[in-house]
């Protein structure tokens, strides 16, 4: 079947036509490797990777051989089971903040659960967030996540219909890498605040030199939960996650994408007095916070995320994926401005992107005053020559080899003569 075919049927079932992900004008048929497929047979490098999880390439034999040997025994229970304990224990060995972990199916499942864990464990109310960081799709996650209309901070912003207008009351916003603003918000809220919730990789913008280790110390003072959603950054930046990486450890943390190896698996983790806030026999019926999910530590997502962890533990794996991280910076870095481009490559070599600007960027308001058209057109270019991507974010991967490389350096450097 074409995909013009597809499309139309989606759009005779789907809101939008599509499942509210990406694009809904492209429908891919498989992926293999580095590489995937649409419906009507073309052929892309893959820098989207499932918007991440496919940190190894897609169908890595390793991963389906430990798949296939699971859904052979079965492929759900709605109880423990020996493969989801294997791996909590891998993830609290690995991530600092992690002495306990529960799983969830998705990121914003996590993101949700981590809000309401600070609130039940200080038994306060407020959440600070940052304008521009992505939490899921909860009622607070939603708020001030893409802001068309840019208010004063600490105003929260509502991205979607259907949120009581009383949320945001609970909610503090915050300019991601203004330590002094942060400092002040805190001073002046710091007893009503339960959490502050924070991408310590802001989309693509790394943190400012001091900022997370601020808001560590400002917590501490006030005696805030600090978390930090390592959803994107978890075993990519680092085996330990972005808290490695930059060296500064939350109280608790979400983790997702790479967990499950492809598989719909993500967790909260954190320290043991936060976590005990999921076991009613240590907290009481009032400090208890309920919990559950059909899906909640799938066996199968369960192996699929050990076998990837585990290729992620051999030695040089993290080198490979800075390596050709950064060989793709450099490739558009020298090919836009060759061209004349006014640009800014934005992010670390495991994750990053340009934006279409000559000012720095530290924060969501520096991206979305740049020049997005300019970005819809770079990108539009990229599809035609085989490169397949998101509208904001290049993910590297394990899979990508030098032909690919080659490849992709060409496709940037057509997109730019063209721009």
């Amino acid at each position: 079947m074409t995909q013009k075919a597809l499309i139309e049927r989606a759009e005779s079932v789907l809101p939008a036509g599509g499942f509210g992900n990406f694009d809904a004008d492209i429908i891919i048929r498989e992926g293999k490797g580095s590489r995937v497929w649409d419906e009507d047979g073309n052929e892309y490098i893959d820098y989207l990777i499932g918007s991440g999880p496919m940190i190894l390439g897609h169908a890595h034999p390793e991963v389906l051989d430990a798949v296939r040997e699971q859904i052979g025994k079965g492929t759900t229970f709605f109880a423990n089971n020996p493969q989801g304990i294997e791996l909590a224990e891998e993830i609290c060995g690995a991530v600092a903040c992690a002495d306990r972990l529960r799983y969830v199916s998705t990121g914003g499942e996590a993101d949700m659960y981590a809000m309401r864990l600070a609130r039940a464990f200080t038994g306060r109310d407020k959440i600070m967030k940052f304008e521009g960081g992505f939490h899921g799709m909860s009622a607070e996650a939603q708020m001030s996540l893409a802001p068309e209309k840019l208010v004063n901070f600490p105003v929260a912003v509502p991205d979607s219909a259907g949120i009581p207008a009383s949320l945001r009351d609970e909610m503090l916003i915050a300019p991601f890498n203004d330590a002094d603003f942060a400092r002040s918000l805190i001073g002046e809220h710091g007893d009503d605040i339960a959490g502050i919730i924070v991408e310590p990789f802001q989309r693509t913008i790394p943190p400012a030199p001091g900022f997370l280790e601020t808001l560590r110390d400002e917590c501490t003072k006030h005696g805030i939960v600090l978390i930090f959603d390592e959803i994107v950054t978890g075993f990519r930046f680092a085996y330990g996650g972005a808290q490695e990486y930059y060296g500064v450890t939350p109280d608790i943390c979400t983790l997702g994408k790479i967990i499950g190896g492809g598989f719909p698996l993500a967790a909260i983790v954190g320290k043991a007095e936060i976590m005990n806030h999921f076991d009613k026999s240590k907290v009481g019926e009032d400090g208890f916070l309920m919990q559950h999910g059909t899906l909640n530590g799938n066996p199968v997502a369960a192996v699929a995320g050990l076998k990837t962890l585990e290729i992620l533990r051999r030695p040089g794996q993290f080198e490979k994926l800075s390596a050709n991280g950064r060989n793709l910076m450099e490739a558009m870095s020298k090919h836009l401005s060759a061209a004349g481009h006014d640009h800014r490559i934005v992010g670390e070599a495991a994750l990053f992107d340009v934006v279409f600007t000559a000012a720095s960027v530290r924060n969501y308001r520096d991206v979305v005053t740049a020049d997005r058209e300019k970005n819809t057109r770079f990108n539009a270019s990229l599809r035609r020559h085989g490169i397949f991507k998101s509208a904001g974010k290049l993910y590297p991967s394990l899979a990508l080899t030098d032909e690919d490389l080659e490849q992709t350096e060409a496709a940037i450097a057509e997109a730019a003569e063209t721009l």
